[in-house]
């Protein structure tokens, strides 16, 4: 019998023990031909060029065995973004406890909504920032060394107003002498009716603390306070040391025997003390009062300027104690929740980089009263910026009194 009848057609391989068919070879257990390991296999049905082609080492082993490729360091910028992904979940898990620490601090015992006769609701957000001098958190020591005074406390050593809109941020100084016509209130420690009368601006807080401050403000610009913001003494002392101090220029030597401050002309970084009694003292300027409210604006725009930056911002050795310390003497009203304090503090840094527009009140200028020394409003001026600010308008650039 022949070969064909008896195995079949060439190339038929059906039977187990049937010997090689001429071009059957089998390569079951075979390690692969040397002369095939440097051809790799074709991707996609497609000619792998030369340039791609890698050698195969020969003692792979089975040729079932999976290949891995060789290992590779990650890039220099590959280890840049892994590193700032940790940093970032980082920041963001204390910040995270920041945030609600922060939110539990707050004082928020200024009820707005409890102000009397308000002016309808402006566009944009109007802030009253005030500077009191409440020594919550001073030691009798402290008070010495900051020649405070040894009282309780319960006047305004600086108003401002910061307006936030359309059209960017403005921030406008009250003097705390101006004149004013405070609206009629009930004294709270006494319940007896005071009706409406002339006076300075400060003794609104004096005779009935945050709430108659903001209904007499409102009645004399017609403007609707939308947040209060104030600070005493000690956390002001406090967050410039945690800054570590706040650099000042004046063009003149300054030595004020009340407040102790004794500066040389030139440029200084204050400490806390030394920036206290800068924006207190009066007596050395010659605008007096409005001296005073210029410097209190150009100190907070610096000390917003500072806590700002990268070196402080970024670093909680400073960031921390510098939040620590402004709340500890911060009162804020019912609706102020954290992010509307810090857009405030965002407006104050805009105005501090040159994005806004700082100004007094316009003023006719200083008289004598029966209360003493006052700052009288030019009517006309004044009344112009309040009505631009109230309809969120840009501000006029004619000269502020």
């Amino acid at each position: 019998m022949s070969y064909e009848a008896l195995y079949g057609a060439p190339g038929y391989t059906g039977a187990s023990n049937a010997p090689p068919n001429p071009g059957y070879t089998d390569t079951s257990n075979a390690p692969p031909a040397p002369e095939y390991a440097s051809i790799p296999r074709p991707r996609n049905g497609r000619t792998v060029p030369q340039s791609d082609r890698r050698t195969v080492p020969q003692d792979i082993g089975s040729h079932n065995r999976s290949i891995r490729p060789p290992w590779v360091p990650p890039s220099r910028f590959r280890r840049i973004v892994r590193r700032v992904a940790v940093l970032l979940c980082a920041l963001l898990v204390l910040g995270g406890g920041t945030y609600a620490w922060a939110e539990v601090e707050l004082d928020r015992s200024v009820d707005l909504g409890k102000v009397a006769d308000r002016p309808p609701p402006g566009k944009g957000t109007t802030y009253l920032i005030v500077g009191s001098d409440s020594r919550d958190g001073l030691s009798e020591e402290e008070k010495k060394d900051l020649h405070t005074g040894a009282g309780a406390g319960g006047r305004t050593d600086s108003m401002m107003l910061l307006h936030t809109g359309a059209h960017g941020t403005t921030m406008v100084s009250l003097p705390r002498d101006s004149w004013v016509t405070l609206p009629e209130f009930v004294r709270p420690e006494t319940g007896k009716v005071h009706r409406a009368q002339k006076d300075k601006l400060n003794a609104a807080y004096s005779m009935g603390g945050p709430r108659l401050l903001v209904q007499t403000i409102e009645r004399n610009t017609g403007l609707r306070i939308d947040h209060y913001t104030e600070i005493g003494f000690g956390g002001f002392v406090g967050v410039v040391n945690a800054v570590g101090g706040v650099e000042m220029c004046v063009d003149r030597d300054i030595k004020d025997k009340k407040s102790d401050l004794d500066l040389t002309k030139g440029c200084h970084n204050l400490d806390g003390a030394q920036s206290l009694a800068f924006v207190r003292q009066r007596h050395q300027e010659a605008e007096g009062d409005l001296g005073r409210s210029k410097n209190q604006q150009k100190f907070l725009s610096a000390l917003a300027r500072k806590a700002a930056a990268p070196g402080t911002a970024l670093n909680p050795l400073r960031a921390y104690p510098a939040l620590d310390a402004g709340l500890g003497t911060l009162v804020v009203d019912e609706d102020m929740d954290l992010r509307t304090l810090v857009s405030l503090f965002q407006g104050m840094r805009g105005v501090a980089s040159g994005q806004g527009t700082q100004l007094n009140v316009p003023v006719a200028g200083e008289f004598r009263t029966s209360k003493g020394d006052a700052v009288k409003w030019d009517e006309r001026k004044a009344q112009k910026l309040f009505d631009e600010l109230r309809n969120d308008r840009p501000v006029s650039t004619e000269e502020q009194g």
